[in-house]
């Protein structure tokens, strides 16, 4: 088929790949304008725009879709279907009604639940047990097309973000070209999404990033997993005399033991084979991996020989 990919981040390369590998004839890819980023302030393409020019496709980068002769130029492309996976911009109905066969979405969540920009930080972060991957037929609504197929996933309590995603993104890979496999010769049935049960992951802020050790355990581990490797759950810990800002990548949960009766916080042992144990508002996590402003990610063992972090020492 002649496809449209749109898409923008990392997640949705993998779909693009599949899509390619299958044979479908991809007449051009839509994705997000470089954007400068880094400490030089240079302009970096988007992960697919990466991809597409590596596999010789047209890449186009409007800043909208409102325009009538930007929605012209997509219609002359005379596509099957637009496949979409994280693209970032909304689709006006000239955009949804010029594919034969109208926009297929990839997202990743178990829709209704997690509508919106960050389903898999907030599944998370929201400490689900499972989530998944579903193609569904977009409409002007913000994710509130019928859904053609799905597929499920557990999330493990060790799973970050970063883990998931990449679950995810092969998963839906796979999934998309079973269903553009099935859809010219009409074998995807639309079903509804449910009234009940709709929540919205809205976009990661800064302001909701620090560790609030106030909190259960279980929530401030799930806050940390939600948000590695980024944008990065932080806390404020004095290492040499100075105040420095640390982000949790990884923590695991601990029992709770009489010592975790410490103001949240505290750390309740620090670090060799009983790990570096914070309190929190109940129970106790144990940091697993850190990182420290400027450096690269390192395992606790590794930080504690830097830090030197000593029992009833508070972060914040």
């Amino acid at each position: 088929m002649r496809i449209v990919f749109m898409g923008t981040p990392d997640f949705a390369v993998p779909t693009l790949m599949e899509i390619v590998g299958q044979g479908h004839d991809v007449v051009a890819c839509y994705t997000q304008p470089p954007r400068k980023a880094g400490r030089g302030m240079e302009e970096r393409k988007s992960a697919v725009h990466r991809a597409a020019e590596t596999l010789g496709i047209e890449v186009r980068t409007p800043l909208s879709l409102k325009d009538a002769d930007e929605q012209a130029r997509f219609a002359d492309l005379a596509p099957d279907v637009a496949v979409v996976v994280a693209y970032g911009l909304l689709l006006p109905q000239p955009i949804l009604d010029a594919p034969v066969h109208g926009c297929l979405n990839l997202h990743a969540s178990l829709l209704p639940r997690w509508r919106g920009a960050a389903p898999i930080n907030r599944a998370i972060m929201a400490g689900d047990a499972e989530t998944g991957v579903e193609v569904m037929k977009m409409e002007a609504g913000l994710d509130t097309g019928p859904v053609y197929m799905a597929e499920r996933v557990r999330i493990d309590e060790t799973m970050t973000a970063g883990d998931l995603h990449d679950r995810l993104a092969a998963l839906g890979g796979d999934l998309m070209v079973r269903a553009l496999a099935a859809l010219p010769r009409g074998g995807l049935s639309a079903t509804p999404q449910a009234e009940d049960g709709v929540t919205y992951a809205k976009k990661i802020d800064k302001a909701e990033t620090r560790i609030d050790w106030t909190r259960p355990a279980r929530a401030v581990h799930d806050h940390i997993r939600g948000l590695s490797p980024f944008p990065g759950a932080w806390c404020e810990m004095e290492i040499g005399g100075k105040r420095e800002r640390v982000k949790i990548l990884r923590s695991a949960l601990e029992t709770e033991t009489e010592q975790d009766a410490a103001a949240p916080g505290t750390v309740l042992s620090p670090g060799g084979e009983g790990g570096l144990r914070i309190a929190c508002g109940a129970g106790a996590v144990r940091l697993v991996q850190v990182q420290r402003a400027g450096r690269k990610p390192m395992g606790v063992d590794e930080f504690q020989r830097g830090a030197q972090l000593r029992v009833g020492a508070t972060i914040a």
